[in-house]
């Protein structure tokens, strides 16, 4: 798609329902859902509800008509979309990203375009990170979203003078719930807690499930080409979180818990141990922990790795977190494949892995 035409006024002002025959969708947009699980479905945003989330983002990171967004995800998802959506409401510079993805080639397209501001997912980050480039002087910020970016990376790409800022979003909510701060990138990186954007409450639940509430929700879902409209001011998500004042510290997916000789154990916060014990030598698309499913414990543990990926990183990564780890978060013995079930933004597709990994045994 050109996502210039996301960036005119007569795209925007088009009230022709996303679904057809349903006016209730007149001026909407529909996105597929970019989640790890779940049951496929997409999201009904309206563009008022696309253009207030974009507006938020810019004041935000401080972009004005002299800024310039680069775009350099696909705009079928919400996080793409925003880019250009932020240019239109900015009345900034746009340009698009049409090379297939190479950290230099990108680094020179950002240079040559004079780009202010992105959005990124953590592998392009680390991809970055790997080309040793140094960031050009017109990037002002680089929000990452569509996952953890660990706290090694983050602060290497601040180090190289890539000015990245942690965010946590979802498509329900038309782009980003809660990002990090410009003035964040004095300071060394760290992933967490991020200030939620001001146009957003949140509230936490007995069980950890995080309840958003803003003008920038979604109007309601299309499954099998059939709309149900959000019945409520308040939507529960299906993540976990933590809150401190409007500190946002995003905990996984409540349906990536998994039983364990009958302990809940989270595989992403498992990850998320590895790459830290690794001290910056595993990359979120290096790795993955399979959970699969077993007679006797309900599931068995299982580090996945690329078959790129050093041996010896592995081994003396997996020693020390076997050393730490109670024994129902002990892992089993290491799989090396040569690819691993991720989705179009980086995402670990669970289901696809624990597949992949049963069907070796």
């Amino acid at each position: 798609m050109d996502a210039t035409l996301l960036t005119r006024r007569d795209f925007w002002d088009d009230e022709t329902p996303a679904l057809p025959g349903d006016p209730r969708l007149a001026g909407h947009v529909l996105f597929e859902t970019s989640g790890s699980s779940g049951v496929p479905k997409q999201v009904a945003l309206s563009k008022s509800a696309l253009q207030v989330s974009a507006a938020a983002v810019n004041r935000h990171l401080g972009v004005t008509a002299e800024s310039c967004w680069g775009l350099a995800l696909p705009t079928r998802h919400v996080g793409g979309f925003g880019v250009a959506a932020r240019a239109f409401e900015a009345g900034c510079r746009f340009h698009q990203f049409e090379s297939r993805w190479d950290a230099e080639t990108f680094a020179n397209w950002l240079e040559e375009n004079e780009v202010t501001h992105t959005s990124l997912v953590p592998t392009q980050v680390h991809d970055l990170v790997a080309s040793g480039r140094i960031a050009p002087e017109s990037l002002k910020a680089i929000v990452v979203g569509g996952g953890h970016l660990d706290r090694q990376t983050g602060q290497r790409a601040r180090e190289l003078g890539w000015p990245v800022l942690a965010s946590y979003g979802m498509t329900e909510a038309g782009s980003q719930i809660a990002t990090q701060e410009p003035a964040d990138l004095g300071s060394p990186y760290e992933p967490a807690p991020i200030p939620l954007l001001p146009i957003w409450d949140a509230r936490v639940g007995e069980d950890g499930a995080l309840s958003i509430s803003g003008p920038a929700l979604f109007s309601g879902y299309v499954v099998g080409g059939i709309f149900t409209p959000r019945a409520a001011d308040w939507h529960t998500t299906s993540d976990r979180a933590e809150l401190a004042g409007r500190g946002l510290t995003p905990l996984g997916r409540l349906d990536s818990l998994v039983k364990v000789l009958g302990e809940l154990v989270d595989p992403e916060a498992i990850e998320r141990e590895l790459a830290l014990l690794s001290n910056g030598r595993l990359a979120h698309s290096d790795f993955a922990v399979a959970a699969v499913p077993d007679e006797r414990t309900e599931h068995r543990l299982v580090p996945v790795f690329l078959a790129t990926v050093d041996p010896r990183v592995i081994e003396t990564t997996l020693a020390c977190y076997q050393r730490l780890a109670p024994g129902f978060r002990r892992l089993g013995p290491p799989v090396r494949v040569d690819f691993l079930p991720f989705g179009e933004l980086g995402k670990i597709r669970r289901k696809a892995l624990a597949e992949m990994i049963r069907n070796r045994a």
